[in-house]
Parts: C-alpha cells; sequence; structure tokens
C-alpha cells in the first residue's frame, strides 16, 4: 500500500557554501523524526559556481535525495517546474539556510495531508512565534504585509516566509494561473488560492534571520509592488478564474468600484512617479523628512483635480475649492504615514532604503485616499444634497 508523500524543494541559487551541510541536517531531521514518506528535491536555478555539481553529490550518496537543475533564474521558477510535475500527496519549499525551526515542518503539513487544509504557511508574526531578525527586515516585512491586508484584504499574516506547503493537487490547478517567476510567486500564489475559497493554515514559527543573505530588498519590494498592481487588475477585470472548487461565496466589488478603481489606480501611478522624482530631486539638497513635505504637497493638488475629473467624473467648478481643502487632509494623512515610515528607519541607510520606504507608506496613504475619496469628498449623496 501506497505511503502518504511529501516533497520538499530546497531552491538554490550559488549556495555552494550552504547546500551540503543544509542538505545533510534537513535529510537527517526527516529520516529521524517524519512520520511520512518525504522526498527533498534540490532545484538548482542557474547557479554559477559548485552548487549544481555538489547538488548531484547529495543525490548520489542520500537516499530520498534528488537534484533538478533550470537553465533560468527564479525561486517561483523552480517551484513551479518541481511542483507541477510532482506525484507527491503534498509540495512544501523552504529556504536552503534553514531559518525557520524544523519543529514546524509537521504541524505544516499535517492537515494538508488530512484534508483539513489546501494550503499552510509559517508565520513570523504571529504571538507564538520567536523571531530573531534586523529591524530593517522586520519593518519591511510588516509594512508589505499590512500592505496585502489593507489593499488587497489578505487575511494570511506573513507571504514571504520561506516556508510553505500545498496540497499538490491544488497547487498543480493554481499553477497556470501565476505569472511571477522570483520571489513574488508565493504572493500570488496566496492571493489566487483565497480569491477561490481556498483554506489556508498558519502555523507559528520559530525563525531565525541568515545574517549571509543576498536577497535585495529594495529590488524585491518593487517587483512586489509591481506584482500587487498586476494582480490588482486582474482582480477587477475578473481575469484568471480557474475550476477550482470555491467553498466559499466570492464578496463582490461596491457599485461603481470597478469603473473607479482602474482609473484611480492610473491617476495614482502618473502621481506617485511625479511624487518620486521631486522626492529624489529635492532630497540631494534639502533634509529628506523636507523633501517629502514639499513633494507630497506638490503633487496633491493636481491628483485630487485628476481624481474629481476622471475617476469620479465632478465636472465643473462647482464645489472645486471645497473638494481641494478636503482633499488635504488626505494629503496630512499621507504626510504623517511617509514621515512616520521615514522616522522609523535607523540613521545611515541607503537612499534605496529611504524611496522604499516611502513607496510602501505612500501605497498606503493611497488607500485611505481613496477611501475617503470615495466615502467623503466626491460621494453622490453629498454632491446630489448641495
Amino acid at each position: 500500500m501506497r505511503t502518504r508523500l511529501v516533497e520538499v524543494v530546497v531552491p538554490v541559487h550559488n549556495e555552494q557554501r550552504a547546500l551540503r551541510d543544509s542538505i545533510g541536517r534537513l535529510h537527517h531531521y526527516l529520516t529521524s523524526t517524519f512520520p511520512y514518506g518525504f522526498r527533498i528535491t534540490i532545484a538548482d536555478n542557474a547557479s554559477t559556481d559548485n552548487t549544481w555539481q555538489l547538488a548531484g553529490e547529495l543525490a548520489a550518496e542520500l537516499p530520498h535525495v534528488r537534484a533538478v537543475h533550470l537553465d533560468d533564474k527564479g525561486r517561483g521558477r523552480a517551484l513551479r517546474r518541481v511542483w507541477s510535475g510532482s506525484d507527491a500527496d503534498v509540495v512544501s519549499y523552504m529556504d536552503v539556510d534553514l531559518s525557520t525551526d524544523l519543529d514546524a515542518f509537521l504541524p505544516l503539513v499535517a492537515p494538508l495531508l488530512s484534508g483539513h487544509s489546501d494550503l499552510a504557511i509559517g508565520t513570523r508574526l504571529a504571538r507564538a512565534s520567536r523571531v530573531v531578525r534586523g529591524p530593517k527586515r522586520a519593518f519591511v516585512s510588516r509594512t508589505y504585509n499590512l500592505l496585502l491586508r489593507s489593499l488587497m484584504g489578505a487575511r494570511f499574516s506573513d507571504a514571504q516566509c520561506g516556508f510553505k506547503a500545498v496540497r499538490t493537487e491544488i497547487a498543480q490547478a493554481l499553477l497556470p494561473a501565476v505569472e511571477d517567476e522570483q520571489w513574488f510567486f508565493d504572493t500570488e500564489l496566496l492571493l489566487l488560492a483565497e480569491r477561490h475559497g481556498l483554506r489556508i493554515h498558519e502555523v507559528p514559527v520559530d525563525w531565525v534571520d541568515d545574517p549571509d543573505s543576498r536577497v535585495d530588498i529594495v529590488q524585491t519590494a518593487l517587483d512586489d509592488l509591481r506584482g500587487l498592481a498586476r494582480v490588482a487588475r486582474r482582480t477587477v477585470s475578473g481575469a484568471a478564474r480557474l475550476p477550482v472548487p470555491a467553498r466559499v461565496q466570492q464578496a463582490q466589488l461596491p457599485r461603481g468600484m470597478a469603473r473607479q478603481l482602474p482609473r484611480f489606480a492610473v491617476v495614482g501611478v502618473i502621481s506617485t512617479l511625479a511624487y518620486l522624482l521631486l522626492f529624489s530631486l529635492l532630497r540631494q539638497v534639502t533634509p529628506v523628512l523636507v523633501a517629502n513635505a514639499i513633494a507630497l504637497l506638490s503633487t496633491a493638488v493636481a491628483n485630487t483635480a485628476a481624481n474629481r475629473r476622471f475617476t469620479f467624473g465632478v465636472t465643473g467648478p462647482q464645489g472645486a475649492v471645497r473638494h481641494q481643502v478636503e482633499g488635504l487632509i488626505a494629503f496630512l494623512v499621507g504626510l504623517a504615514l511617509t514621515s512616520g515610515g521615514l522616522a522609523l528607519l535607523p540613521d545611515g541607510v541607503s537612499h534605496g532604503v529611504e524611496l522604499f520606504a516611502v513607496i510602501v507608506a505612500n501605497a498606503l496613504a493611497t488607500l485611505v485616499r481613496f477611501l475617503l475619496l470615495r466615502v467623503w469628498v466626491f460621494h453622490p449623496n453629498r454632491r446630489t444634497s448641495r
């Protein structure tokens, strides 16, 4: 009789220093404690050092270990390649540095094997989690997940923890609609799963930051924001519906929002680009908080006027002054969020980190601004009554 099988994928790129110790420790742990069948797959994506050679040696030395090579780089690409062809009951992955305590692995996959859940993620943001990491990474992670919950309505708490598992049939149903091949792959998969009413189980984990991590935080964050914008467009347009059984009724956008959101997004992108350009120029000659205030104020008036005309369809001079005055309240919210984000940064951070902080804070301010404009400044009842 076939036993239950769990496939553990370890994506690697130029990890020759950590690979042997990590795979040896993972293999020993699963062999001695894991009550189900397992397979460890080292997914080498375009390494240029000796990683692929070491992966082959480990596959020859250790039972239940195999190695797969990809010519192109990308964690999402590696996971897609292995998961899409897996014959296991559950597919999972973890980072090669094994930052997450392995004792959380059985609680991660058990609800999937029992059929209680469809996906499972490790979370570093639960009260029961014990996490050791620097303030910059903690700020970026918490801000990103707050952004997901605020803008996308996500109910999961930690999209970026490199410790996840999925029932194989679910993974193979969702993968065709997941476009990203890099770091945003996890987030896109989870958002797609929630949209189809699938059950996501969260496991508090103990996690220790890897000091040798070579992830470009700013570039990864910018890629994630672009990914969020793309997923939001597809959600509004109704694209990416898959034959996955939905267990809950899908929420409907409020009346008029499906038309307003894309227009607000276009105005917002243009305003944000103008704001970032002005902020970068002013940052060379003024303190960071002054540059932020001037750049934000300079773009706020134009943003309100553009949204008044194109997003909410208000024309003519009547009420224009009142709209600008009330729009400045949204500006003050944005100023508080961006200034607060900059104030939280440690001294001496690079301009790139400053830029990332204002992008994230500005995104949160954008959400608040849209809600204020929709339910207060340009609400149809107010316009009709006046």
